[in-house]
């Protein structure tokens, strides 16, 4: 449906043509909004990784009692609404908020922090946020890894960094690989902690389609814009989806 209201040329939708294809797909604008989409999408990727593989690490040298208390932590946000943790943020993120609070308190700025309705706050919000999706699939596999593989990596000689790099990593790679896939996937489309957070400065793909259905209510070029947001964001998935394919037939294979 959205593909054939796309091409309707009028607002009313009363004649067919590619009029809102050539204005979506020929003006620069729109470009960079989709760059900037899948950008975002790409740094909360990185972010949660950063995090969240180290945390994996702890999770799976713990014990089992301290297992079942870590996966509760990392489930718990998912119990929350996630109207509710982006509206937190804003407290967090805010000019008197907790981290200005401790920036000033360390003497680390002179003057408040602009982090709302910036990328960068925008970035730490879905780090948070998007973390479960993460850590599950890549906690399910790590948790099947054979502990004796890291103990023959060691006693072939193998120091802990090469170990991590050439035996944990890989065998992880499937599991981190679907943690990507579903954390990009859901921050590229986070309207509510795109627009929340971000504020009207930052326009991303899903708040140009809101603000077509909604305000303009130009439907036809509202669901140009969704068909793009959808092609975009799967090539992506698809190229994750395949290095996380690679990287696990490496392995087996």
């Amino acid at each position: 449906m959205l593909f054939a209201v796309s091409f309707y040329a009028d607002e009313q939708m009363t004649r067919f043509g590619l009029d809102q294809w050539r204005r979506f797909l020929f003006d620069s604008f729109h470009w960079k909004v989709i760059a900037d989409t899948l950008l975002l999408g790409l740094k909360a990727v990185a972010a949660t990784v950063l995090l969240g593989f180290p945390l994996a690490l702890v999770y799976r040298a713990a014990s089992p009692r301290w297992q079942r208390v870590l996966l509760f932590v990392v489930i718990m946000p998912l119990l929350t609404s996630v109207v509710v943790r982006t509206f937190a943020w804003i407290v967090i993120l805010g000019r008197e908020g907790v981290v200005n609070q401790l920036v000033l308190g360390l003497g680390l700025a002179a003057e408040p922090l602009r982090l709302l309705q910036t990328e960068l706050g925008l970035v730490i919000s879905l780090t948070q946020i998007e973390m479960p999706l993460l850590l599950l699939p890549l906690l399910s596999v790590m948790s099947r890894i054979d502990p004796n593989l890291m103990d023959a990596s060691a006693s072939l000689g193998a120091s802990p960094w090469r170990t991590l790099f050439r035996v944990i990593l890989p065998l992880a790679a499937p599991g981190l690989a679907a943690g990507c896939l579903l954390v990009f996937a859901s921050a590229t489309t986070a309207f509510i902690s795109q627009s929340v957070i971000g504020g009207g400065r930052l326009v991303y793909l899903p708040s140009m389609i809101w603000q077509q259905a909604m305000i303009a209510a130009h439907w036809p070029f509202a669901a140009t814009a969704a068909i793009a947001l959808l092609v975009s964001v799967s090539a992506v998935i698809a190229v994750i989806a395949y290095a996380g394919r690679v990287a696990g037939g490496r392995v087996h294979g």
